[in-house]
């Protein structure tokens, strides 16, 4: 754990003292942003969901930090593909990587009440299952740092378009959220990996743009945002699980059953 001396907590950086580094670091590149979060904070997790952007992040931050440790996920309805990835990645980087599962008690329980496919019935049940499946495993996996680093893009949808570079986490005990990627477009990011020959999801080559539980990601169609195939039959909701908006990271108590 993170020590200012032995035995002491560092507390928390300040909303205030992150608003000033994110105005400072608003016109840099991934690799500077990453430099900073390593020279400020003593234990960094990069959060990947192994899609293109976090593929980008463990490229860039491997080279910095070689040992870094990357957090990831596994919520029990991952494609077989993304299983395949993470082996890939892990193989090729000087990584430590953490696979996070949910808590099964909660999974019974949440599934005895409203079944396997319970996403399906409402957006309140949806947020139900990502709240139990990802919101809940990372706050409890991010006990324990500094800073976490995602790979947010302000391009992907109208939810991100104000993401900040870095910002205070208080949905995570007050840590500091960086978003190296947060002004790179899709163009940016792809022109990363192919220079740098790097691995990539599979799905993206069947049309997906956004990939996330396999049942509730599907490829997207010509003109669409990029997080349109993600819970499709919802029309007109917000595109996000709760990882990044506070709002949908706690459903209603009853609802686990």
């Amino acid at each position: 754990m993170s020590t200012l001396e032995e035995g002491t907590l560092r507390p928390p950086a300040s909303a205030d003292v992150l608003s000033v580094a994110a105005a400072e670091l608003a016109g840099a590149g991934p690799e500077e942003i990453l430099s900073w979060a390593f020279e400020r904070f003593d234990r960094v997790a990069l959060v990947s969901s192994f899609q293109a952007e976090s593929i980008v992040l463990i490229d860039i931050a491997s080279r910095l930090r070689p040992g870094v440790e990357v957090i990831t996920l596994d919520t029990g309805r991952l494609p077989e593909e993304t299983h395949a990835l993470i082996d890939a990645v892990g193989k090729r980087f000087p990584i430590r990587l953490r696979v996070i599962t949910p808590d099964p008690g909660e999974i019974e329980s949440m599934v005895a009440a409203h079944g396997v496919s319970l996403f399906r019935r409402s957006p309140e049940l949806r947020h139900l299952c990502c709240a139990v499946r990802k919101t809940r495993p990372l706050i409890a996996g991010l006990r324990d740092y500094d800073a976490w680093v995602t790979g947010l893009r302000r391009g992907q949808s109208a939810s991100r378009q104000t993401t900040p570079v870095v910002a205070r986490d208080d949905l995570h005990g007050g840590i500091a959220k960086i978003a190296p990627l947060a002004a790179w477009s899709h163009d940016d990011v792809w022109r990363h990996l192919r220079s740098r020959d790097l691995p990539v999801h599979e799905l993206y080559a069947r049309g997906y743009t956004s990939i996330g539980c396999a049942p509730c990601t599907r490829a997207t169609r010509p003109g669409e945002d990029e997080r349109a195939g993600r819970w499709w039959w919802e029309d007109g909701s917000l595109k996000e699980c709760g990882l990044h908006v506070d709002r949908v990271s706690s459903p209603p108590r009853e609802a686990t059953g």
